[in-house]
């Protein structure tokens, strides 16, 4: 589903309706729900990829379900279920539409003061660079490193995720 369409939800329900207005609340809630879908799905794949044996000889062993998962399966799964999160986190760190409807202003001269307050946004911003103003050739300088910066905030949190990946999988 495009990010515009939970972009306008979040706006419709988050700003709208529980009357938070456009703030860092409306915008949390809004990715949370956008990136629900894939953390969900990792991690449903994460524990499908444990083998079946492991939960047989655990339980075989005499241990009871609730200690089967806690000890034995949740762990063998971990590294892939916490893959996952970070990805979706990345994405969401990259979405323009439902920061723009939910969290982001044009521009504020100050740092936020609570979950109530809005925020100017990386994405936004560029869009707002390469969109808005008469002279666009001279933001252009400006569009390249806020979109540099957005680039390596997206890189550095998928490499978080191979890395963690590795050394939780060394555990094992």
């Amino acid at each position: 589903m495009p990010s515009v369409v939970f972009g306008l939800f979040g706006l419709a329900f988050f700003v709208t309706f529980f009357k938070f207005g456009v703030s860092i609340l409306s915008g949390i809630l809004t990715l949370g729900i956008l990136i629900l879908p894939v953390i969900i799905g990792t991690a449903e794949e994460a524990l499908r990829q444990v083998p079946n044996t492991y939960r047989e000889a655990s339980l075989g062993l005499g241990a009871t379900k609730w200690q089967t998962i806690s000890k034995v399966v949740l762990p063998a799964a971990m590294s892939s279920m916490l893959t996952g999160a970070i990805l979706g986190l990345s994405r969401a760190a990259g979405e323009t539409a439902a920061i723009m409807f939910t969290a982001s202003v044009f521009y504020t001269p100050r740092m936020p003061d609570s979950i109530f307050s809005s925020v100017m946004a990386l994405p936004y911003h560029v869009y707002v660079l390469a969109t808005a103003g008469t002279e666009i050739e001279k933001t252009r300088p400006l569009q390249y490193g806020t979109s540099l910066v957005l680039i390596a905030l997206v890189l550095g949190m998928n490499l978080v995720a191979i890395w963690l990946r590795a050394r939780l999988q060394k555990k094992r």
